[in-house]
């Protein structure tokens, strides 16, 4: 189970937070330590100032789009290139690395530039994502060149894969809430094993793919598509990544999208109460739009699952559904409204003891195929938010914080609770920070878009970003919607107030609401 229900748009792919650096706002103060840095060759003092003429003058060189593991080739419209950025940023004249890159070109004659898209995670590939999200940015389309890319570590970009197909499967067995000291020893050897998985598959590499290591990657990719200032839209995670660069770069900062943001004051522990607390809220809407109390139907659904931990469920497959699985399966549809009515199937289908649906939900947010393949974006998410994070809770911690996790919720808490100690136990790198830096004093306005309703992101957080981007610079635009973001959800308000800022420049009045 990922830590934090994977900040992603999976409502977008399927149907971390930064290292608080202390530096200047050109990011002088952690490169080029003991190297002789090159002249300029970024006027903005961009990440590209910092580098060997190879990598700072470097041109992509567009070609078709091949099919990956996570997506089919997109059309002709679609093109794909590479960027070579350094392994490690404070040696930018060592070992490089490659990430993949996705493009289509602006349709319209009145271009403003490139306008780069981060769909959250981490770890969400943007190269097989953006394609399918295309229609929804379609008005955005016509002014800008729509551009993603994997992050270093995810999908095509060196993707990291810390356990085979089989390995995954065999670990569905593990109880992520444990009950017993039996199963407890289980759940943290297992979550051992992963990290020293993802140590002999990763190498060198485990060590430099931090949110603050793609926040730099980002500038340079805006340095050799040829923009002064970097345009972007971040939803989920890519949020987080979004705050961050204004950080690093407030100078470089143009039109900054955030959509279902993430709470940059929140620790580890935070997100996790955080994100109990947004799921709970979403499950009590849906609740009450099937008329059932809140409270006595969250109580059911506990019940439910503790009868699946006692006995897995049959499926149509020869797989079982765990509780694990299910509790995957119900998280999924909270995402968007427009799967509610999947749920209340599958929740009904499994009181009668058929865990079928609920596992082909699970199996959609797990990127399993038919053929039992998976995806590596949760060994990405593991390795990039593990590297992000400093706060360690150890087993002892997390059972001591159960009570207050299960308070806010009889549904998420156990599991999200048991996940604060479990998610990074005994990792191999130690954790960057705390809490990410992301105030961006003297960076152009960057508008923040919270959803009252949103399950992973909660609403708080988008207030706190733009709080911490500072004044002046965070806007706020409040939803009074449902679901993981809010552009391209069904609000007029929404995305009218979005185009007008990315196409124009013009803001609306901080605090607007949208209902």
């Amino acid at each position: 189970m990922a830590r934090f229900v994977r900040w992603t748009a999976l409502a977008v792919a399927a149907g971390l937070l930064a290292a608080g650096c202390g530096g200047s706002s050109d990011d002088s103060s952690d490169n080029g330590k003991g190297t002789s840095a090159p002249p300029p060759a970024d006027p903005s003092g961009g990440s590209a100032a910092k580098l060997p003429s190879s990598l700072a003058n470097q041109k992509p060189d567009w070609g078709d789009c091949e099919s990956t593991d996570a997506a089919p080739a997109p059309g002709d419209e679609w093109r794909c290139a590479t960027l070579k950025v350094p392994l490690d940023w404070a040696k930018p004249d060592g070992g490089t690395i490659d990430l993949a890159l996705v493009r289509s070109e602006a349709r319209g004659d009145d271009r403003i530039g490139s306008l780069l898209f981060n769909f959250g995670g981490p770890g969400s590939s943007g190269v097989a994502t953006l394609p399918a999200y295309a229609s929804t940015v379609s008005k955005l389309h016509e002014r800008y060149d729509l551009v993603s890319w994997d992050p270093r570590g995810v999908g095509a970009s060196e993707g990291i894969r810390c356990r085979s197909d089989k390995e995954i499967q065999a670990a569905e067995a593990v109880d992520v809430s444990p009950d017993t000291p039996a199963e407890e020893t289980a759940y943290f050897e297992d979550a051992a094993d992963f990290g020293k998985g993802c140590e002999a598959s990763t190498g060198e590499l485990l060590a430099h793919v931090s949110t603050a290591d793609t926040a730099r990657d980002l500038d340079l990719m805006r340095h050799v598509l040829g923009d002064a200032k970097t345009h972007y839209f971040g939803i989920s995670y890519g949020t987080e990544l979004g705050g961050v660069y204004a950080h690093l770069f407030p100078k470089n900062v143009g039109r900054l999208v955030l959509d279902a943001v993430v709470d940059p004051s929140a620790d580890a522990v935070g997100h996790a109460k955080n994100q109990t607390l947004g799921f709970q809220r979403a499950l009590d809407d849906y609740l009450k739009s099937t008329g059932q109390d809140p409270k006595q139907g969250s109580r059911k659904i506990a019940d439910l699952l503790k009868r699946i931990d006692a006995e897995p469920l049959a499926t149509s497959s020869d797989r079982k559904l765990t509780q694990s699985l299910a509790f995957t399966g119900i998280v999924l549809p909270l995402y968007s409204k427009s799967s509610w009515p999947t749920l209340t199937m599958a929740l009904e289908s499994a009181e009668g003891g058929d865990g079928s649906a609920l596992l082909a939900l699970a199996d959609s947010y797990n990127e399993r195929d038919e053929a039992g393949r998976y995806t590596t974006t949760t060994h990405s998410q593991r390795v990039i938010s593990c590297l992000d994070d400093k706060q360690r809770p150890t087993p002892a911690e997390a059972r001591k914080l159960l009570p207050e996790f299960e308070k806010i919720s009889p549904v998420f808490g156990p599991f999200l609770g048991w996940d604060t100690a479990g998610w990074c136990h005994e990792w191999p790198v130690a954790g960057q920070f705390d809490t990410p830096e992301v105030s961006a004093p003297g960076a152009a306005p960057i508008l923040v878009v919270g959803n009252t309703g949103d399950p992973a992101t909660p609403y708080e957080g988008a207030r706190r970003m733009a709080d911490e981007l500072g004044e002046g610079v965070g806007v706020m635009l409040t939803w009074k919607g449902e679901g993981h973001g809010a552009y391209g959800s069904g609000s007029d308000c929404v995305d009218s107030t979005i185009n007008a800022y990315a196409l124009t420049g013009t803001l609306p009045k901080d605090g607007k609401v949208c209902s």
